[in-house]
């Protein structure tokens, strides 16, 4: 745990733990803009919501203060395992320390997020992350 967290791993990864382990959870750490404008993971066909709970509060992007609480006010216990979400796992991987220093013992990163990196065009989605992987998505 070097990272300061249970480790990273790749959408598909983070899919397939969500639909093996009953007891895994996604939290979508980006902000109701990002949700709303570029759309959100869908798992749906897994039986499970997807978590929303920003990390950094827009516009001013502060770290949201609220950010442990609001895990527990969703039901997340300290020992599920947490898989969690950003655009291009940057915010993820902090939350996932944050969750981790605060007695939560099984969180992950989803490296690269929800659109990856941007390309030589600087445009998202087309090298790695969620889309790019072409998991469930839905625009919302």
């Amino acid at each position: 745990m070097s990272l300061g967290y249970a480790g990273d791993v790749s959408p598909t990864e983070a899919w397939q733990k969500l639909a093996t382990d009953p007891r895994a959870v996604l939290v979508d750490v980006r902000t109701n803009a990002e949700w709303s404008y570029v759309g959100l993971p869908d798992l749906a066909q897994l039986g499970k919501p997807v978590h929303k709970l920003a990390w950094q509060i827009f516009p001013e992007m502060q770290v949201n203060t609220g950010f442990v609480d609001g895990i527990k006010a969703a039901g997340i216990g300290p020992d599920q395992p947490i898989l969690l979400l950003c655009r291009s796992g940057v915010r993820s991987a902090s939350a996932a320390k944050l969750l981790t220093q605060s007695g939560f013992t099984a969180c992950y990163n989803v490296r690269d997020g929800f659109e990856g990196p941007g390309d030589a065009e600087r445009h998202r989605g087309r090298v790695a992350g969620w889309k790019f992987e072409g998991l469930p998505w839905a625009q919302g």
